[in-house]
Formats: structure tokens, sequence, C-alpha cells
């Protein structure tokens, strides 16, 4: 899309606005105080970017590669239950700083759009790599992924609305999740 004003481009949008959903939630970002936070007319952004939905899409894709850079910095070299405790760790850290795009790349992709499929399949692989070491079935890679996903979701959703009230510390109780889904892995046999 063309440059609408003086300074002004896509990269920068996308950026006020993972600025905006990581400090405002994704929930309340829209196009009006995404403008206003970049000192614009609501129409301005249309020459970016197609309408919330289209932002919403590029936050998603914005945040998949950024996620998909840590990741792979993070599980190089490692292998089993390490590149495992590294994923986890990782996707956590990453929802605690980021929020708002933790929020946008949990999105299911649009099975139409090529972009988004490729971009989100690039974590998926980095994933399925870090458990090669146990020598899944493609389908018991892929409820690993999920299982994981839903023990790092639950995880930052519930300190998130503060729903650890007891006098626990979060993070081992992550530990120790994740230490059974390690051993979950281990004794799931090879298809």
């Amino acid at each position: 899309m063309r440059n609408a004003r003086a300074g002004l481009d896509y990269q920068a949008v996308i950026q006020a606005a993972a600025l905006l959903a990581d400090s405002e939630g994704l929930e309340k970002l829209s196009m009006a105080n995404l403008a206003a936070q970049l000192g614009v007319q609501s129409p301005t952004l249309y020459h970016y970017v197609n309408g919330l939905t289209g932002l919403r899409r590029a936050l998603t894709l914005y945040g998949l590669k950024i996620l998909t850079t840590q990741l792979g910095r993070e599980v190089m070299g490692k292998a089993g239950d390490d590149a495992v405790l590294a994923l986890a760790q990782t996707m956590r850290n990453f929802g605690k700083e980021h929020p708002g795009l933790y929020a946008a790349v949990q999105t299911a992709p649009d099975p139409e759009d090529a972009e988004w499929l490729n971009t989100g399949r690039e974590v998926v692989d980095i994933m399925i790599r870090a458990l090669s070491a146990y020598k899944l079935s493609p389908e018991d890679a892929q409820h690993a992924i999920r299982m994981l996903r839903i023990i790092v979701d639950g995880t930052i959703s519930l300190e998130k609305i503060g729903g650890f009230g007891l006098p626990l510390e979060v993070d081992e109780t992550l530990r120790r999740l994740l230490v059974s889904l390690l051993d979950y892995l281990h004794m799931t046999p090879p298809k």
C-alpha cells in the first residue's frame, strides 16, 4: 500500500498496533485508538491495512515471525527434554512480554490464507523438530504440541486474571505439569 503520510509506513503502523495490543489488550484494539496513537485519522490506516480484520491478521503474522525467531534461537542445539522445556519457557516469556501479540498468534489460521498458513507452519516445524527425539508419530507429535500449548496458555491465562491465589509458586506448578508432559512423551510408543 502507498505512503499516506510522511514518516508513516506499514511497518510503523503494525509496530504501533502491536504496542497498543500489548499494553491495552488485543480485544481493545480498534482502528480509532490506533489512529489516535499515531496522530492520524482512522481512514488513513486503510492505506496500510484492510480494516480491523486486516490489522489483526497483520498482527498475527508479525507475532508469529517474532515467536518463530525466539523459538528457533532458544531451541537451537537442544534436544529431547531440554528442547521441550525451552519451547515452554520461550512461549511463556513471549506471552508475558507481548500479551497482545500472544493473543493474536493463538488464532487458528484462515485455511485459504497461504501466507498465514506458511508463517504458522514455521512455528509448528520448530516444535516438531524439538519433539523429534521422542520418535512420535505425526499425530502424536501434533497432540504433544497441543498439550504443550494448553499447559503454557493455561498458565498465562490464569496469571493474567490473577487466578493463582494459593501461596504456591506458579513456576513450580508449571514445572510439575511439564514433567508430566515429558513423562508422557517418554512413554508414548512410536507408531
